[in-house]
């Protein structure tokens, strides 16, 4: 038994041309569900750039549940991995900065919405990332389906970049994936107005969402309203929400994560 064990633990740690011999994806490209092993083999494969999408649990409205952006970057995320061809995915980041707390503002002002301080998320990306390198990857990215999300992530993508210039490792935040211009006009240019889209918990939100995880829209939350939509935690209209429509909408923005980061990679 401790002879074969050995042999698994050297055979993890061969020189890359001999596991290049063999090179085909791991069985996943979901870093929780690969052993240790299959990742260091992939990563000796050249799966050497990694994925950290980033959610949120907040409140949505009365008609989408909690998790609306873990649902959505989780989908987007390993589809973004898939197209580029050589990269994994991390865990997805849930708890994210949602406001202040005291007195609350923004989602915080919501039962349900769990957050951090801007420093605190930081300081959870850091750890991240440096775990990431330390396992061998070479390029990291982070993505994020919230907006206060963003600058955090710019900020630790621009730290660790520079300071690990040296190594070769390079740290980005994708802001393409976030970016909704693309999806405005596609919008626009069948009909739908600012007022229709909506902001928060809208028109976007519920078609990816109801693309991707169905059982996770309340569609009767959307009937005889006891106050406005807007005094409930979202915009827009979201009951013009389809499947179609929200797989047309995250495809855009996948796509457009895909284009830069194949430009970032130099592909």
């Amino acid at each position: 038994m401790r002879k074969l064990l050995s042999a698994v633990i050297i055979a993890a740690f061969l020189p890359v041309a001999v596991l290049a011999a063999n090179p085909e994806p791991p069985p996943t490209l979901q870093m929780r569900n690969l052993t240790w092993l299959e990742i260091k083999a992939a990563i000796d494969r050249g799966f050497t750039s990694v994925i950290v999408p980033s959610g949120g649990i907040e409140q949505n409205g009365p008609h989408m549940v909690l998790a609306k952006h873990d649902f959505i970057v989780g989908y987007a995320a390993e589809r973004i991995a898939a197209g580029i061809g050589t990269m994994l995915v991390a865990p997805t980041l849930s708890i994210v900065p949602e406001g202040s707390f005291s007195p609350p503002s923004d989602n915080m002002q919501w039962p349900g919405t769990i957050g951090l301080s801007d420093a605190a998320f930081e300081g959870v990306l850091d750890g991240v990332a440096r775990s990431l390198k330390q396992a061998g990857f070479k390029t990291i990215i982070f993505i994020g389906d919230h907006g206060q999300s963003q600058a955090p992530q710019a900020r630790v993508a621009e730290k660790l970049t520079r300071e690990w210039r040296r190594d070769g490792v390079r740290v980005f935040q994708v802001i393409e994936y976030y970016d909704d211009t693309a999806q405005t006009k596609m919008l626009e240019s069948r009909g739908e107005t600012a007022k229709t889209i909506g902001e928060h918990a809208g028109l976007v939100d519920t078609a990816e969402l109801m693309s991707i995880a169905p059982e996770a829209i309340r569609p009767e939350g959307l009937k005889n309203l006891p106050r406005p939509l807007a005094e409930l935690g979202a915009s827009g209209a979201p009951e013009k929400a389809t499947p179609a429509l929200g797989k047309e909408l995250i495809t855009i923005r996948i796509e457009a994560a895909i284009a830069k980061i194949r430009s970032l990679l130099g592909g």
